[in-house]
């Protein structure tokens, strides 16, 4: 069995036997791994802790035929602010969601794997719910479909844009029916990501705004990827409970 090293997102993990975990990584040289963490269960593991999802650490594994071995793991960043935030944490677990399900086994995309990770990072430094949307669609720019944000993708008009919907290709007028609705700003903010001003979206829109462009974008990668993400269910009960104290 070769053995070779890389630094990886965790992003998720299930129980295997009475004591080793299967976790499924998305790492920066081999794309998408399951892997064995053996005895991480038991109480006096050495890295249990350290392959939490939504971890990025730096690992030595072993090749298996059908599952690699890892044999060291480093935590490379704790993550501390963004796991004792629900709603950022809840932002991280829709991220990692979107990779799993879209990603196949063995395929490197360095582009990629830059993108979730500087967005972890932008979570763990200031919680800003435009993370995600801005994520979704500089995914959707990789995946080669970049929805057309500024006519009708049926008829043409560039008035009265009023819903969006990825299958058709981009934003659809008034005259035309269907879609995902989205407001003037929202879809000028997708703009702006598109043209690559990710900073300044994430800068200068309002809150009333980035609800929107998360409600939009969640619903944009599941027609993507053709499943509904559970996260996305979750984060938004979550915000809404927030916004409407008993």
């Amino acid at each position: 069995m070769a053995l070779y090293r890389d630094e990886a997102v965790v992003l998720r993990t299930y129980k295997l036997a009475e004591a080793d975990r299967i976790v499924v990584l998305f790492s920066r040289g081999r794309g998408k791994v399951r892997a064995v963490a053996k005895g991480v269960r038991r109480t006096r593991s050495k890295f249990g802790s350290r392959l939490e999802p939504g971890s990025i650490v730096e690992l030595q594994l072993y090749e298996g035929r059908n599952l690699d071995i890892i044999t060291q793991a480093e935590r490379v960043v704790a993550f501390t602010n963004l796991r004792s935030n629900l709603d950022s944490y809840g932002r991280a677990a829709l991220l990692l969601e979107i990779i799993d399900a879209a990603v196949a086994e063995g395929e490197a995309n360095p582009a990629l794997y830059k993108m979730l990770t500087g967005a972890l990072r932008e979570l763990e430094r200031a919680g800003n719910p435009l993370v995600v949307p801005t994520f979704v669609a500089k995914f959707l720019v990789l995946e080669g479909v970049q929805p057309l944000v500024d006519a009708c993708v049926r008829c043409g008009s560039s008035a009265d844009l009023v819903a969006i919907q990825i299958h058709e290709g981009g934003v659809l007028c008034s005259n035309c029916p269907g879609g995902e609705p989205i407001g003037d700003s929202a879809r000028l903010a997708l703009r702006n990501v598109f043209d690559g001003r990710v900073r300044h979206v994430l800068d200068t829109t309002s809150e009333e705004v980035a609800q929107e462009l998360e409600t939009v974008a969640a619903r944009l990668v599941e027609q993507h990827i053709e499943r509904r993400l559970r996260a996305s269910s979750v984060l938004y009960e979550q915000l809404q409970d927030g916004s409407n104290p008993s």
